[in-house]
């Protein structure tokens, strides 16, 4: 737990959004990790084997709460970007130049950043529950499409409409918080 604590909850936080659920998590991941470490063989790094651990409790809560809860938050993020478009006339719907996306100079130079990822989860935190959701399992943990679809019982549709208003506010949000501060 001293070795792997700290690291296991960052990941579950990150997943979760809510810090008694990844405390949970954390604590559900280190009592099965007690229970089955007779098949532990060492094939794989122990922080390896805790994460994939944690990774599949993380997936169970998901799976419970989608026969709870409705995955079509799906209109959070209009208002909040409708001042970026063109309003009407010929140009209706296109973006307002000067507050379209810019360009990121060598994004790729933040991902080793510690304050970029702060600034990243604070982004992150701002999405709705059931949008973050599906954009960490996605982008996050790597998970297939078809595989989100059927854990949270939602459709492809929905999947991809979700996913496109998380970049969307993501993007703008961290070429405000981190992009534009860096420059």
């Amino acid at each position: 737990m001293e070795l792997h604590g700290d690291y296991l909850f960052k990941y579950a936080i990150t997943r979760l959004r809510d810090t008694a659920r990844a405390e949970d998590a954390v604590q559900e991941t280190f009592l099965a990790a007690l229970k089955g470490a007779k098949s532990f063989a060492g094939r794989a790094a122990e922080k390896s084997w805790l994460v994939g651990i944690l990774k599949n409790k993380i997936f169970d809560y998901y799976r419970a709460a989608s026969r709870e809860t409705s995955f079509t938050d799906l209109e959070f993020y209009s208002e909040e970007e409708s001042d970026r478009f063109v309003a009407e006339g010929a140009r209706q719907g296109g973006w307002i130049h000067e507050l379209g996306p810019r360009e990121w100079t060598n994004p790729g130079a933040s991902l080793d950043n510690e304050k970029f990822w702060q600034t990243y989860q604070d982004c992150s935190s701002k999405l709705p529950k059931n949008i973050a959701t599906v954009f960490n399992l996605r982008e996050l943990d790597g998970i297939d499409s078809q595989e989100i679809c059927a854990m949270l019982k939602i459709t492809e549709s929905n999947l991809w409409v979700m996913l496109y208003r998380a970049r969307r506010a993501l993007r703008g949000c961290l070429e405000t918080n981190w992009f534009v501060k860096q420059t």
